[in-house]
């Protein structure tokens, strides 16, 4: 069991390192089949140790020898679902769209892409990242990215680690841009009539979802190509969660592209 002086060491490395923890077998699976950065691994005592994913985890830290604690009761030092296991890495980097766009474009890919409009609740960005890993998204940008952290990378299962991440302060001129790209940037909001099934995504898209509160800004309503909604049933509640929506509409997408 750790102690005050060790926990207190433990945070000034990660303080000094500027480094992540993360939790959770496929998080730290992803993290290994991904090239990230990995410091050092915590194992809890008496894990069961059957699991596929874990032990390909210990193959690799031995073979990098990375620095495996055992026998220890991490309970206490961090209460989240970690699964018997925790390891520190490397924060993660953000990319810039302009550098991606026309990477897509030159590998033959039909660009697929997300904005998301002030999402601030990490499980749900991490499930919306999980979706996107899943549906082939070619990257995601944000405007918030403290939402960036090993609580949505849990909820992402390792997700982070695949989708590109594009932190953009001027998200005006980042839908400019990829309408200017021959991307359609389309909004997914109740606040419009056009049901989501009506618009063809076979085409370049880029699909903006919105604040768990207050949606989609306006300045951005005004500049889509197009607002699309996911249809209710009548006396249903009246919104989707945002991450339930970007499945349904990432899937929508995938549905009409696998079509032709």
């Amino acid at each position: 069991m750790y102690g005050r002086n060790r926990c207190g060491k433990i945070f000034n490395f990660i303080l000094n390192k500027k480094i992540l923890i993360i939790y959770g077998i496929n998080p730290l699976y992803e993290a290994i089949k991904y090239k990230k950065k990995i410091y050092k691994i915590f194992i809890i005592k008496n894990i069961y140790n059957n699991n596929y994913k874990l032990k390909k985890i210990i193959e690799f830290s031995k073979k990098k020898k990375i620095k495996i604690i055992e026998k220890i009761n991490f309970k206490k030092f961090i209460k989240k679902n970690h699964q018997g296991v925790f390891a520190f890495i490397n924060p993660i980097k953000f990319s810039k769209i302009e550098n991606i766009i026309p990477n897509i474009f030159f590998s033959g890919k039909i660009p697929l892409l997300l904005i998301l409009d002030s999402i601030t609740d990490v499980r749900n960005f991490g499930s919306i990242v999980r979706t996107s890993a899943c549906t082939g998204v070619d990257a995601i940008i944000i405007h918030n990215y403290n939402i960036v952290n090993s609580d949505s990378i849990k909820t992402s299962s390792g997700g982070l680690f695949k989708v590109p991440i594009c932190k953009e302060n001027n998200i005006i001129k980042i839908i400019k841009f990829l309408k200017n790209s021959g991307i359609q940037v389309i909004a997914v909001t109740e606040k419009t009539n056009y049901i989501c099934y009506n618009i063809n995504y076979r085409n370049p898209t880029a699909f903006i979802l919105g604040n768990e509160e207050k949606g989609i800004s306006k300045n951005y309503l005004s500049i889509c190509n197009n607002t699309v909604k996911l249809p209710l049933l009548k006396n249903s509640l009246s919104s989707l969660n945002v991450s339930v929506a970007c499945g349904a509409i990432l899937y929508e997408a995938i549905r009409q592209r696998s079509l032709y």
